[in-house]
């Protein structure tokens, strides 16, 4: 990597926890410049302007999400175990591994009327993690954890829409209570499926 590229990625990671919390609208150069103790020219060698700063901190914040939560659930050595890990990972919201709470749910909200171009980056997020949620569940069903009554789409899309949509309810409310609640009904529904044949590894 060479300098410029160090220093256009450090500008990139200084931004993306103001945009993360703030939002795009909300988010000022200024901001981004003090926060990186880089000059304005400095910045803008490196973006063409906000928006192309935008997209990459929303890049940088959709790939580091990914990389915190893969990275938990490949811990895990059975399906449940993966799944389990993801439910464990975001059990406390106050406490984000990304300052601001949950980048995707961040971006989609503020994207999703005027901001096309990260509403679909936002999209390609949601529909790979579905796809890989899936994989996982269609996975435990195949080597036997999971009873074929299990419907691995439907459970991954309301895991998924029920674990994002509790973090910006117990932010509003200052407090994790909804979320443990959540993720104990989730858990109990899936145990629900789990059959008495113990996992054995191929």
């Amino acid at each position: 990597m060479t300098k410029a590229e160090r220093t256009k990625q450090f500008i990139i990671e200084q931004a993306a926890p103001i945009y993360n919390e703030k939002g795009i609208a909300g988010t000022t150069v200024d901001e981004v410049l003090e926060a990186a103790n880089v000059a304005r020219g400095c910045l803008y060698n490196h973006f063409e302007n906000k928006d192309a700063l935008s997209y990459a901190a929303a890049d940088f914040l959709l790939k580091k999400n990914d990389e915190k939560v893969i990275g938990a659930v490949s811990k895990g050595k059975t399906a449940r175990d993966k799944i389990h890990a993801y439910l464990n990972f975001g059990k406390n919201p106050m406490e984000t591994h990304i300052s601001g709470g949950c980048p995707i749910f961040n971006l989609a909200v503020e994207a999703d009327d005027n901001n096309p171009i990260v509403k679909e980056k936002v999209k390609k997020t949601m529909i790979s993690a579905h796809r890989f949620f899936t994989s996982i569940l269609k996975d435990g069903i195949k080597n036997g954890e999971f009873l074929p009554t299990l419907d691995a789409s439907a459970f991954a899309y309301k895991m998924f829409a029920s674990i994002e949509g509790t973090i910006l309810i117990c932010r509003v409310l200052g407090s994790s209570q909804p979320m443990q609640s959540v993720v104990k009904s989730l858990k109990s529904e899936l145990q629900a499926f789990e059959t008495d044949r113990p996992f054995q590894e191929n």
